[in-house]
């Protein structure tokens, strides 16, 4: 067995669905977002208004990279994650990645009343949430080693699809 790190949009189910896989798999658990809260002692969305996404970025790099020296773990990572060359490469060189994909509706219905999504928090969020998939959606899609559709599945069966594919493939 090896690391599984979980990438895709905020509101595909990233936490939820690791947690659970976590439990499963009988492996820590770990989101970088939580861990990032846990070591400025302050919300993301705080590190956002103080620190602007750049801030952000640089802190979710350090975390990161951190957590993928560990061995034989879960790992949710922010949305975002992927967007930076480093953290890209500390995903594939330290584990498998699955991709959580989600259809726009589903995560609009997931997180627009969610007032913790400081790239949401603007006049045109639905905009925002579209264009972002936009621009992730493929680069989600190149990095992973397996992609999993979580707005057509329930957490129950989308788990015994990647624990499925998991013993299929000896990860």
């Amino acid at each position: 067995m090896q690391n599984i790190f979980l990438i895709g949009m905020m509101g595909c189910g990233k936490t939820t669905i690791g947690k659970a896989l976590a439990l499963k798999i009988n492996y820590p658990f770990f989101d970088s977002d939580s861990e990032i809260e846990a070591k400025c002692g302050t919300s993301i969305s705080t590190i956002f208004t103080l620190e602007g996404e750049v801030g952000f970025r640089k802190r979710e790099k350090d975390i990161i990279n951190v957590l993928t020296q560990k061995k034989n773990i879960v790992l949710a990572t922010g949305g975002g994650a992927i967007l930076y060359e480093d953290n890209r490469k500390a995903l594939k060189n330290n584990g498998i990645i699955i991709y959580l994909t989600a259809d726009l509706d589903s995560l609009w219905q997931r997180t627009s009343q969610d007032k913790t999504r400081p790239l949401l928090d603007n006049k045109k969020p639905q905009e925002v949430l579209k264009n972002l998939y936009e621009q992730r959606d493929p680069i989600y899609r190149k990095l992973a080693n397996y992609t999993f559709d979580s707005s057509k599945s329930n957490i129950s069966s989308l788990l015994n699809q990647i624990l499925n594919c998991i013993k299929k493939n000896n990860i």
